[in-house]
């Protein structure tokens, strides 16, 4: 029963998708423009994050070193800004998803359409620049799931002392979180390293694209 619903709803699915790639080419909006918006989106998701991640190691950062004020109120910050970096991982994945199902219909489209060729040489042509674009898409596809692998560390670590500092939140318990902090900072930075290589490829692939 659970496999003929899989099989139900990934029909129903394909057929959804079908119907949005076909209404947008009805208005000359072709599945490689879509490719490229979607990159876009996700290089935009991406930097986003960076920054949600690198508010939320700054308010670790503080709450770490508090020296005075509210304590309940730093608490707080960091709290909101965990729930932050937990969307924008979200959100991230999301986009990178929607670059993969769209270049598998086009990458589809495209070898599909080879066969349709009359001219053996138009059809050599079509196909090396399919292969380039595949090989420019691994590439780019890869940076960007590796950079998302990074995101679910760094939020684990951070919702553990986010739970922890609800139930312990006093002067001696955030001096004893240091330990804690420092593979925090290092997973952080590391995600931003990762981020910034899957920004690049995303500019480079785009332009590759709109210069073909």
């Amino acid at each position: 029963m659970k496999i003929y619903l899989i099989i139900v709803l990934s029909l129903f699915l394909f057929s959804c998708q079908s119907a949005y790639y076909a209404a947008w080419e009805k208005v000359g909006v072709e599945k490689r423009d879509i490719l490229i918006d979607r990159v876009e989106d996700a290089k935009d998701s991406q930097q986003d994050a960076q920054k949600q991640f690198s508010s939320a190691l700054e308010q670790l950062t503080a709450l770490i070193k508090f020296d005075g004020g509210e304590l309940q109120e730093a608490y707080e910050l960091l709290k909101n800004e965990y729930e932050s970096s937990e969307k924008s991982a979200e959100n991230v994945s999301a986009r990178i998803n929607k670059v993969e199902k769209v270049a598998e219909a086009l990458f589809d489209e495209w070898g599909d359409e080879l066969e349709k060729y009359s001219s053996a040489t138009l059809r050599r042509d079509s196909k090396k620049r399919l292969v380039n674009t595949q090989q420019r898409y691994k590439t780019l596809l890869a940076s960007m799931r590796k950079a998302e692998a990074k995101m679910p560390p760094v939020l684990l670590a951070l919702r553990d002392n986010v739970l922890y500092l609800k139930h312990n939140l006093n002067a001696n318990v955030i001096g004893s979180l240091q330990g804690e902090f420092s593979g925090i900072k290092s997973d952080v930075n590391q995600l931003i390293q990762e981020m910034n290589k899957a920004i690049k490829e995303s500019t480079t692939f785009i332009v590759a694209m709109q210069q073909e």
